[in-house]
């Protein structure tokens, strides 16, 4: 790029460049000349903008997580409609079936990574806690509209089922059903008949 030409809204094209790379790519294939190279930018742009590339991952991996909120508001808007294990499984799919998978080994692999985190992110992994925070926030929705159980745990269903759906989508997303099954084997008990 010429010197002197003003970039518009560096910060997201480098982010949106990090996910191509990343998902194209994997983690290991992750690094400032390959961001830099994917947005069509001098590698010096991104070090104008962050302090360096763990800060550029960080500030990354929190601009992903913060897109979580519409799909946990999506979510919430369907308590006491559908059903309750296609609605889980659905916002699990949303989840697991994004970016959220390539930046998990991503943050595992990367101690610089998890210490800046630390610093703004007190406890879990980010997007995993951000899921397991949407999944209890629906189950406890679903849970005042009497279709949850009321002596069900939500707070501890919430995280059986995102452990169960990363699990599942470690090596390659699960078939629907497949996730459909797991979703009513970890909630069966906890469901209301004729809810």
């Amino acid at each position: 790029m010429p010197t002197g030409v003003a970039l518009q809204d560096v910060r997201s094209q480098l982010f949106v460049a990090a996910e191509r790379v990343l998902l194209r790519e994997g983690p290991s294939a992750l690094t400032s000349r390959a961001v830099t190279t994917e947005a069509g930018v001098a590698k010096g742009v991104l070090h104008r903008h962050f302090d360096d590339f763990d800060d550029f991952l960080a500030e990354f991996v929190l601009d992903r997580r913060a897109r979580m909120a519409p799909q946990a508001e999506q979510l919430l808007g369907v308590a006491g409609t559908g059903d309750v294990v296609d609605n889980i499984a659905s916002a699990l799919s949303s989840v697991f079936g994004s970016v959220a998978m390539a930046i998990l080994p991503l943050i595992t692999f990367r101690a610089v990574l998890r210490a800046r985190l630390r610093e703004t992110w007190p406890a879990g992994v980010p997007i995993l806690t951000d899921a397991v925070e949407m999944i209890a926030d629906y189950l406890a929705a679903e849970q005042r509209r009497g279709r949850i159980a009321p002596a069900a745990e939500v707070n501890s269903l919430a995280p059986m089922l995102v452990g169960t759906a990363h699990l599942l989508y470690g090596d390659s997303p699960p078939t629907e059903a497949t996730l459909r099954t797991s979703v009513s084997a970890v909630i069966a008990s906890s469901l209301v008949a004729d809810a």
